[in-house]
């Protein structure tokens, strides 16, 4: 048998080579580590710059907007106060350096300008073309944007019938699509895949095949005009909300029902004690896709409510409004900042159970 001999030199330089390795190792899950977070940064900038610029601009002037070279940010030329006249700020290359110098008068080819921390000095004399100078901005959002529009097109109505359609469309969503979820999860029905696949198969069937059928049934019905046809279909289930129910609760174990059930529990009972408990996340995700969608729904309310515009939602509203004021963009923004304002409210104090629900975890056995 050979017996293999290491010699001194190579012990002391055994711990020296594992350390080398070690770091080699950290500084090449620190480099993908910090390629990925530099990745998804660009790519949440890139995704958020048009919501950032709308919000900017929402909170400019209507001269900032209008006026070419302005700062992206909401600003108003700085300007200084002499002799009882306002002179407006530009920056000026001189010899010692850029300079922020008041221009008291135009010329062509020279003019002067004045110092404002020493408005006592003679007038600066520079010689070049003052159009071609960056003016001096001060940063100034203004909040009248906002308030014109809250008084343009009667803001509080609009939100008003936006919440209390959106709030009984989930109500009679969630209401429906719970209960036919729950009879699709637990009980046994005749022919109850035949009629799943069925429900399903509508999911494939394109809104505008239905569209005439469905105006003429409400037409018939009296209800144009009226809330009637935007809320009542929500309380019968539609397939997307029974699916993502149904799945959900088919994670959640049936030895729980049948320990209530020789308690006692009749199946309301169930579902409100033993299912619900367990799938608020699902339930609460399916509330933000209906109020969501509710929200920002703008074809339904078209439709039916084109002829009654004190019970239209906010989204027909700003349309509206934005075909009227269209060469005000800054207002057009400041509405559009107004409207996203609850949906977003709604989703960041909603968000653990909104990506529970979405991900369909279900319950640890």
């Amino acid at each position: 048998m050979q017996v293999k001999t290491v010699n001194e030199s190579q012990l002391a330089t055994a711990p020296a080579v594992s350390s080398s390795a070690r770091v080699k190792r950290m500084l090449r899950e620190g480099g993908k580590s910090f390629t990925l977070t530099f990745f998804v940064i660009v790519l949440l900038a890139a995704f958020l710059s048009p919501l950032l610029r709308i919000t900017m601009n929402s909170f400019k002037t209507a001269d900032q907007v209008a006026e070419y070279g302005t700062p992206l940010y909401p600003a108003k030329p700085r300007v200084i106060e002499y002799q009882g006249k306002e002179y407006d700020i530009y920056k000026v290359p001189l010899a010692e350096g850029v300079r922020e110098l008041a221009l008291y008068k135009k010329g062509r080819v020279t003019s002067e300008f004045l110092d404002p921390a020493n408005l006592s000095a003679p007038p600066i004399v520079w010689e070049g073309a003052w159009r071609s100078l960056d003016r001096a901005w001060d940063f100034a959002p203004t909040l009248s944007n906002y308030q014109q529009v809250w008084d343009l097109i009667d803001y509080p109505r609009l939100m008003f019938n936006t919440v209390a359609l959106a709030v009984i469309g989930t109500i009679g969503t969630l209401l429906s699509n719970t209960l036919v979820a729950y009879g699709f999860a637990r009980f046994r029905i005749p022919g109850k895949q035949f009629l799943f696949t069925l429900l399903i198969a509508t999911i494939f069937l394109p809104a505008a095949v239905t569209l005439i059928p469905t105006y003429t049934v409400f037409v018939k019905l009296g209800w144009i005009g009226t809330w009637l046809p935007l809320l009542v279909p929500t309380f019968f289930a539609n397939a997307f909300d029974v699916f993502l129910l149904r799945q959900f609760f088919l994670t959640i174990p049936r030895e729980m029902d049948e320990a209530a059930m020789i308690d006692g529990a009749n199946p309301f009972q169930i579902l409100w004690s033993v299912i619900l408990p367990q799938a608020w996340a699902a339930v609460i995700a399916v509330g933000i896709f209906h109020f969501v969608y509710t929200w920002n729904d703008y074809f339904g309310p078209l439709i039916y409510l084109s002829t009654r515009p004190d019970l239209q939602p906010i989204a027909v509203g700003l349309a509206r409004f934005n075909s009227i004021y269209g060469n005000k963009p800054e207002l057009i923004q400041a509405g559009t900042i107004m409207t996203l304002i609850v949906p977003v409210i709604i989703f960041i104090f909603a968000q653990k159970y909104f990506m529970q629900g979405v991900v369909i975890t279900g319950v640890e056995k």
